[in-house]
């Protein structure tokens, strides 16, 4: 009960953040997948992808492969937050410990984020293609999915390794919400339920910078892995694993280049797990209310049904 309500509040906040900064997302996706031509750049900022956007009376291009991304978002936070709650309290269990140590709870993240890689990899990649792929330019996800199911896992090496990403945000952000709640106890010598909708926001957003700049320069591999930009009529060449993605950049843009999106990918991830953060931490509790409601009702009738086949 407790892993399916936590599951449940994550994937309808992760609903919500990627249909609210799908825009923002497609811009950044499409700066980070360039790589230079020549001595410059197509892309300088954000603002270009945009300007192009609007140049070519293509703004709701910047909403191509929303349904795919809602839906492995979807998919990804209940799958994610499931795994890690489920894990999380068979390691106390066995363990018969209070709380989880850093150690284990980066471990135990780190084993939800696998999880969830494996099994939302092929949606992960459709939705990359669709979003990279020029603007008005994106075919249907079947047709993206249908067109090479080989590439369908493209970036999975990539998406494994980043498992350290979620692992190294939800680390640090049960961490700080352990010694805030512990604060408030002190204080007020009592324990609050949930985090105020702030506090959720402020460390969700500190958290998620910590894992970003940690792990940046993989993500940027991942998203040139997974690009589905058109070049001179022609099918981007895209690096199919990280070394290459690696050589590439370092070859043509040399360190600096890893970093390149940086502003980014930071502005998106800390709106992006700040939003999630408060919307699950609002959400969790009223669907754990529900779920104890239906839970006892559905105990009431199955007793109500005995009672009557007894009779009979």
């Amino acid at each position: 009960m407790e892993a399916l309500a936590d599951a449940t509040a994550g994937a309808i906040g992760g609903l919500f953040t990627t249909t609210i900064l799908y825009p923002l997302d497609t811009c950044k996706s499409k700066y980070q997948a360039e790589l230079k031509a020549g001595n410059s750049y197509k892309y300088r900022s954000l603002l270009d992808v945009l300007r192009e956007a609007i140049a070519s009376n293509r703004v709701l291009a910047l909403y191509q492969g929303l349904g795919a991304k809602n839906l492995q978002s979807l998919l990804s936070q209940f799958i994610y937050f499931y795994s890690y709650s489920y894990l999380k309290r068979l390691y106390l269990q066995r363990s018969k410990n209070k709380s989880m140590g850093l150690g284990a709870n980066l471990v135990v993240a780190a084993a939800a984020g696998a999880c969830n890689s494996i099994v939302t990899q092929p949606l992960d990649t459709a939705s990359s293609r669709m979003q990279t792929s020029g603007f008005g330019k994106s075919k249907g996800l079947w047709a993206t999915l249908s067109a090479n199911w080989k590439e369908s896992f493209d970036g999975l090496g990539a998406s494994l390794f980043l498992t350290c990403n979620p692992a190294i945000q939800y680390t640090v952000f049960e961490q700080l919400k352990t010694r805030l709640l512990q604060q408030r106890v002190r204080k007020a010598g009592s324990s609050p339920l949930v985090l105020s909708a702030f506090h959720a926001f402020l460390l969700g957003a500190i958290s998620k910078t910590v894992a970003t700049l940690i792990t940046y320069p993989a993500i940027r591999c991942k998203v040139m892995i997974q690009s589905g930009d058109k070049k001179d009529d022609e099918e981007y060449s895209r690096p199919k694993r990280m070394v290459d993605a690696f050589t590439l950049i370092q070859k043509q843009e040399g360190i600096l280049g890893f970093y390149k999106g940086i502003q980014a990918q930071v502005l998106k991830t800390i709106l992006s797990a700040a939003f999630l953060m408060m919307i699950k931490e609002k959400v969790s509790r009223a669907t754990w209310v529900f779920m104890l409601a239906f839970q006892r009702w559905n105990s009431s009738r199955r007793r109500s049904f005995l009672l009557q086949g007894s009779k009979a």
